[in-house]
């Protein structure tokens, strides 16, 4: 019976055409993040419709929600990327291993998350740029987002490994599902109950609640070749938790230093917007907020060409495929182009008919559309730099890409956002973005020709030497 079962293991991608795999793979995980960002946007376009001070208290909450995201990352993303090195292996009690740690790391993470940010959650919020108008809004909002923590890193944890096993079909229908119910809890709770803005938080823990029950019993199943076993497989495993920390530290550390950009961010905005006008700073905070979340939905497609991408470039590098490893990756970077490409374009040409979904307050429409025109500028490019920063992770080369995730957000970013206002005001705040990402874009070029050099001159030297 074991062995029937090992033979059900995704050998097909290290055997299947990469065209084939990258659409089978990477569709289904586009239409989860798109699916994923259309979650965050379904709760702007209602919070949208309870003021401009609900949506400005939204968008001060992103930091914060960006570190709860920066913790499950550092669980999730590196315990999948190591799976699916172990699937290409065959090394399939070790991948189970991987799978039970998952779920206790997220938990015990989830828990310590919760309790630190409701202790301090109003001095965290007024750090993160709320103000006496804003301040009750993004309270009410992340109380009950920190309360369903744990759901939440366990939901989006078991999603990653999901795809890493060769369910991508799943993972995607799991992430949809979690959309519509949110979708239909949303105005039921901020309208007909009179709840508000907390109403938004409550519906997205609730959907997340029943996504993760069914992840929960799929996982169950001992057909799947990733399956919980009775107690020892959640033992933790220090090894185990340390090499998927190691790769998880790529998102992580670039989930953490946006939560600091956002940070700085909202501070050049509401102090170069409040030289314009009294209360014109609140008004540019949720103009950044509304733009932010529609570029993230064209980032969120990428991701998905990138979710797509890992699990066949992590299994053939494990299995030693190094050709189709690059073929995977040169396939993903077009998509990724072609993607952005067309957020710049809609950036462009139509950013006022783009933000005005999100906003009635035309000071606030005005800010948005010239900020959204300015931040697309290097966007064309942009998707080559996320694709290699997730390649260096998906195949373990976890310093790369620590490298890379940090290198627009720290290096280059939060310099430019202190300089370059000084000279431009609020405009400059918006023109440090494309800016950072222009220069971010060229040291990965950089980093990856050198590894399609290695790959091609000095094979031997590279390989993924797995866990016990």
């Amino acid at each position: 019976m074991r062995e029937t079962k090992e033979k059900s293991a995704p050998t097909e991608l290290g055997e299947e055409s990469i065209g084939k795999l990258l659409t089978k793979y990477a569709v289904p995980a586009i239409i989860a993040m798109t699916a994923s960002s259309l979650y965050n946007m379904v709760d702007s376009f209602f919070i949208g419709r309870v003021g401009s001070l609900a949506i400005s208290g939204l968008a001060v909450t992103f930091p914060l929600m960006n570190i709860s995201a920066a913790f499950g990352s550092l669980v999730g993303v590196g315990a999948s990327a190591i799976a699916s090195m172990l699937l290409g292996q065959r090394n399939y009690g070790v991948a189970r291993k991987v799978l039970g740690n998952v779920v206790t790391m997220n938990v015990v993470l989830g828990v310590l998350l919760m309790i630190f940010g409701l202790a301090f959650l109003d001095p965290i919020l007024y750090f993160f740029g709320a103000s006496e108008n804003t301040i009750v809004y993004a309270r009410e909002y992340m109380t009950y987002i920190l309360i369903g923590n744990v759901v939440t890193h366990l939901y989006l944890g078991l999603n990653a490994v999901l795809r890493a096993a060769g369910r991508p079909k799943v993972a995607m229908w799991a992430t949809i599902f979690t959309v519509v119910i949110n979708a239909i809890l949303d105005p039921l709770f901020i309208f007909t109950f009179g709840m508000g803005i907390k109403g938004a938080a409550i519906a997205t823990i609730l959907a997340q609640v029943l996504a993760l029950v069914w992840q929960l019993k799929l996982f169950s199943n001992r057909d799947e070749i990733l399956h919980f076993e009775k107690g020892k497989i959640f033992s933790f495993d220090a090894k185990i938790a340390r090499e998927s920390v190691k790769i998880g530290l790529s998102p992580f550390l670039m989930n953490m230093a946006s939560c600091f950009v956002v940070l700085l961010i909202n501070n050049q905005l509401r102090r170069y917007g409040d030289q314009m006008g009294e209360g014109t700073g609140d008004l540019a905070i949720g103009a950044y907020g509304i733009v932010n979340r529609i570029i993230f939905l064209f980032v969120m497609v990428v991701l998905g060409f990138n979710q797509g991408m890992q699990p066949i470039a992590g299994y053939n590098y494990g299995a030693g495929k190094y050709d189709r490893v690059l073929k995977v990756f040169w396939r993903t970077v077009l998509m990724a182009t072609a993607t952005t490409t067309i957020g710049f374009l809609v950036g462009t040409f139509a950013p006022r008919w783009a933000v005005s979904i999100f906003a009635d307050e035309q000071t606030m429409i005005d800010i948005a559309a010239k900020g959204f025109r300015i931040v697309v500028t290097a966007f064309p490019i942009v998707g080559f730099q996320i694709v290699v920063s997730n390649f260096f992770q998906s195949i373990g080369m976890a310093n790369k890409a620590i490298f890379l995730s940090l290198s627009r957000q720290v290096l280059f970013l939060i310099p430019c956002l202190i300089v370059v206002p000084n000279f431009f005001g609020i405009q400059g705040v918006w023109m440090a973005m494309p800016i950072s990402d222009a220069i971010a874009t060229i040291i990965a070029a950089v980093l990856m020709v050198g590894l399609v050099r290695k790959f091609r001159k000095s094979p031997s030297e590279i390989g993924f030497k797995g866990v016990e």
